[in-house]
Order: C-alpha cells, then sequence, then structure tokens
C-alpha cells in the first residue's frame, strides 16, 4: 500500500473512534503500525523524532494514552517495570527471547488446549494472555558457541 492510502486508512480509523488527529496522535499511531517490536515510549520518540521532530515524552505518552483509551493500542507489559506499546490488540500472546530480547508475536491458536476452567473455584478470569521466555532460532543455534 502506498504512503497516500495509508495515510488515508490511518485517518479514517482514528475518526471512527472519534479522535481529533494531532500530528502526534497520527505519527505515534502509524509508527506503532508500521513496527512489530513493542517499543516503549523512548522508542517511539526517538524513531518519530527521527525526520520531523514534532513530539515531546509527554505529546507521546498523551497520544498513547488515548489511542489505548479508544482501543487502537494496548499497553505490554513483558518485563518488570517496563512498559511497551503495541498496535495488534486482537487477542495474541508473546515470545521473549533471553538472548538478543527480540519480542515475536505468537498466534492466540498457539495455547487452544489451555484450561482455563480448570483455575481454582472462584476465581473469574475476565482476560489473560501468555509470555513465553526462551531462546530465538539466531540465539538458540549460536548458544553455547565460541
Amino acid at each position: 500500500m502506498d504512503g497516500q492510502n495509508r495515510t488515508i486508512e490511518i485517518t479514517q480509523e482514528m475518526k471512527q473512534k472519534g479522535l481529533r488527529i494531532t500530528p502526534q496522535r497520527f505519527a505515534v499511531y502509524a509508527n506503532l503500525l508500521s513496527r512489530c517490536d513493542h517499543p516503549t515510549v523512548d522508542e517511539i520518540l526517538t524513531d518519530i523524532n527521527r525526520d520531523i521532530p514534532i513530539a515531546s515524552k509527554a505529546s507521546v505518552y498523551s497520544a498513547l494514552t488515548v489511542l489505548r483509551e479508544v482501543g487502537l493500542v494496548r499497553e505490554v507489559l513483558l518485563d518488570e517495570g517496563v512498559t511497551r506499546y503495541d498496535a495488534k490488540v486482537e487477542p495474541h500472546h508473546h515470545f521473549v527471547c533471553e538472548g538478543c530480547g527480540q519480542i515475536r508475536d505468537l498466534a492466540w491458536e498457539v495455547f487452544k488446549n489451555l484450561q482455563i476452567n480448570a483455575l481454582p473455584s472462584g476465581f473469574q478470569v475476565n482476560a489473560y494472555e501468555i509470555t513465553v521466555k526462551g531462546r530465538c532460532d539466531r540465539c538458540h543455534s549460536s548458544f553455547g558457541q565460541s
């Protein structure tokens, strides 16, 4: 899809959610849609300011808060104390490589046999997400090699 069509699509999505489209909101959302690495606020800020400095850390936080509230992005907590963001809002799980830190999405169906109903009685599950930690293909194949 060319840049102009992508811009129109993003604009329409944001308008459908009732958002006023500011340059910062647009830039943050477009940036998240273009990546799959689950960036932090600082990574988003650096990326969108690389070409045209239009955002501050506060404006990125503000844009993310609004985008999260309307369901266009979600927070992902994979490491203690580190909040990451994802524009893929449909249910999915994550794999985190302990070697290189890469984060990969895992399809929801990967854990289709998970038995939530086996939890102790009295637990009411509203949502869940699984984070699997290990080594990716690249780190696993180089693990232990000199």
